[in-house]
């Protein structure tokens, strides 16, 4: 594995990096608007690894929903995995304070990982109803990527960008999330624990871009500042 690892170059965080992310969900094709609110897969590893960061880490998690209330509409649904195979996926959700229970009830448990089985639900999700995004939050990869790569390309044809939240410098999975996130129209970007503004304006964009699209994000500018205004001065001047 180390030999491997010397084959990735090992991904970093910087403004750069956050403002790309930022500028890829706003140039996403905005989400076809129906009778509905739009729809977002909210997919998390719960595995040890992830055990330090765990807390806060829910916790503006679970924030970003409550920027859509006033758009008339995201309907979540939370999945995970853990442990021994285990994973699991809710119902989809409108109430932003159950949205918040389920994100913060949850708890790590050793186990590999399973981002598989998240891309292969988000495939057969988008073939059953429309699916505006699915948002990955990992820190590792322990799969094979041609085989995740085959799925990420499957969200691709379905219309399903997947915005990858990767936290830590593991080089294979950062290899391996700009795979899924290139091949499924997505972006993805590197957040860490002292980076908690930036993954939480980062969620924030995603989910009110699939809640209301670019109008609704330039308006989240407005009121955050930061880095998703930073997003809508270069919106404007493109």
């Amino acid at each position: 594995m180390a030999k491997d690892d010397k084959k990735v170059p090992a991904q970093t965080s910087s403004d750069g990096d956050v403002a790309a992310f930022l500028t890829k969900v706003a140039a996403t094709p905005a989400p076809a608007r129906g009778d509905g609110p739009g729809r977002l897969i909210f997919a998390m590893d719960a595995t040890a690894s992830r055990q330090p960061t765990w807390d806060r880490a829910t916790h503006i998690q679970a924030q970003m929903f409550q920027e859509t209330a006033a758009l008339g509409g995201l309907a979540l649904q939370v999945a995970f995995y853990r442990g021994f195979g285990e994973f699991r996926v809710s119902s989809w959700q409108t109430d932003a304070r159950r949205v918040v229970k389920l994100m913060t009830s949850v708890f790590c448990l050793a186990g590999k990982t399973q981002i598989a089985k998240v891309l292969r639900h988000a495939v057969n999700e988008a073939k059953a109803g429309k699916v505006n995004a699915l948002v990955f939050v990992g820190d590792c990869m322990e799969e094979d990527v041609d085989a995740l790569g085959a799925l990420a390309g499957e969200l691709g044809l379905l219309g399903v960008p997947a915005f990858i939240f990767h936290e830590g410098e593991d080089a294979i999975a950062a290899f391996a999330f700009q795979q899924i996130a290139r091949l499924s129209g997505g972006a993805c970007c590197r957040f860490d624990s002292a980076s908690p503004t930036a993954l939480r304006d980062l969620l924030s964009a995603v989910a009110v871009y699939a809640a209301g699209g670019r109008k609704a994000l330039e308006a989240l500018a407005g009121r955050r500042g930061g880095e998703v205004l930073r997003l809508t001065h270069q919106l404007k001047g493109g």
